[in-house]
């Protein structure tokens, strides 16, 4: 993909944008959290971010207070 420098307007050539997509499975996921019961400890363990955990939830449709019982 070519992009155009909005600064000096030289042509660049870039190879894929942005992060590489997560390919977490959201049940692993799940059972990992309920067996840690906490949101870092779990996104520590998978080498992600918290609110990553929770956007993996989010597209299987819960939420970590759900989850994780207090």
């Amino acid at each position: 993909m070519k992009i155009t420098c909005p600064h000096c307007g030289k042509s660049v050539v870039v190879n894929g944008i942005g992060r590489p997509l997560l390919n977490l499975d959201g049940n692993k996921v799940l059972a990992t959290l309920r067996a840690n019961g906490s949101v870092t400890l779990t996104a520590k363990e998978y080498g992600v971010s918290r609110g990553s955990i929770r956007n993996i939830l989010k597209d299987i449709g819960l939420k970590t207070k759900d989850i994780i019982k207090k």
